[in-house]
């Protein structure tokens, strides 16, 4: 009988414990704000592009495949970081503009 109260106590502080730590890695886990990150993102992949872009005009020439690739991928990158840069100043206006409204009430 003592074998299979210890067991059972076993096996239940296991499972216990198991629950325990996948309950806090899926507190933990979720997802974190992601505007900083667009933001940086943005940045590193224009820039990436960018020096890609130049690495291929010094080895391949201006006209090459490489190069004109690189080219649409450095376009793609400013497009990218153009609407991320427009998206925050529209949510910092309307936040401004909130604020201003909230102030004179």
């Amino acid at each position: 009988m003592k074998l299979h109260t210890h067991l059972l106590h076993s096996v239940f502080g296991k499972a216990v414990l198991a629950n325990a730590a996948l309950g806090g890695f899926l507190l933990f886990a979720g997802a974190p704000s992601a505007k900083a990150n667009d933001w940086d993102d943005c940045n590193r992949r224009a820039a990436y592009s960018d020096w890609r872009y130049h690495e291929a005009i010094e080895r391949f020439g201006p006209y090459s495949r490489d190069a004109r690739y690189w080219a649409h991928e450095r376009h793609e990158a400013y497009e990218r970081l153009e609407r991320a840069r427009h998206e925050y100043l529209e949510h910092r206006d309307r936040d401004h503009r909130y604020d201003h409204d909230w102030n004179h009430r």
